[in-house]
C-alpha cells in the first residue's frame, strides 16, 4: 500500500474529524434513526430515509478516514530544511501576467482547501513548482489557459 503524505497539521485535523464522527456523529444519527422508526411506517417517513442516507455518509466517510490514517506519511514541515520546494513548503508566488502576489502551501490530497491556499501535491500548479527554487518561473496549464508564477519565496513554516 501507498503512503500517504500529510502535514501534521493535516494529521491532527483529520484524527479530530475521525473521532468527532465516531463520539457524536454517530450516535447522533443511530438516536435519529430509532426515534424515526418509532414513528411507524418507514415506506412514507421522510425523517427515517434522510437519517438512514446520512448514516450511510458517515460509515463511508469514517472508513475513508480510517483507511487514510493508516497509510499516513507525517511529515514536521518546521524541520525540513530546503531551498527547493517540496511537499509542505509555503510559497509565495506573482502572476507573471498581473504581477498579483499569492501564498500558497503544497499539501497532501486530503487536506486541500483552495479557501486556505492550502494546495494538493496532485495539483497541475504544485506539479508545477515541486524542484524549484526563487527566482525560478513555474509555468502550468491552469482552466484558463496557460500560466506563469515567479517564486518569490520558499519557508517551511
Amino acid at each position: 500500500m501507498e503512503k500517504i503524505p500529510l502535514t501534521k497539521v493535516g494529521f491532527i485535523a483529520l484524527e479530530a474529524e475521525l473521532k468527532n464522527l465516531k463520539a457524536v456523529e454517530r450516535p447522533n444519527i443511530i438516536a435519529a434513526i430509532s426515534e424515526a422508526r418509532a414513528q411507524g411506517d418507514l415506506s412514507e417517513n421522510a425523517e427515517y430515509s434522510a437519517a438512514k442516507e446520512k448514516q450511510s455518509f458517515i460509515e463511508g466517510r469514517i472508513q475513508d478516514l480510517e483507511a487514510v490514517l493508516s497509510r499516513a506519511q507525517v511529515i514536521d514541515v518546521p524541520t525540513i530544511k530546503s531551498d527547493v520546494i517540496r511537499f509542505g513548503a509555503t510559497v509565495i508566488v506573482a502572476d507573471e501576467d498581473t504581477d498579483e502576489e499569492k501564498t500558497y502551501q503544497i499539501v497532501g490530497d486530503y487536506e486541500a482547501d483552495i479557501e486556505k491556499n492550502k494546495i494538493s501535491l496532485s495539483s497541475p500548479l504544485a506539479r508545477a513548482l515541486i524542484g524549484k527554487e526563487v527566482g525560478d518561473v513555474a509555468e502550468f496549464r491552469a482552466p484558463s489557459g496557460n500560466k506563469s508564477f515567479d517564486i518569490i519565496d520558499i519557508k517551511y513554516i
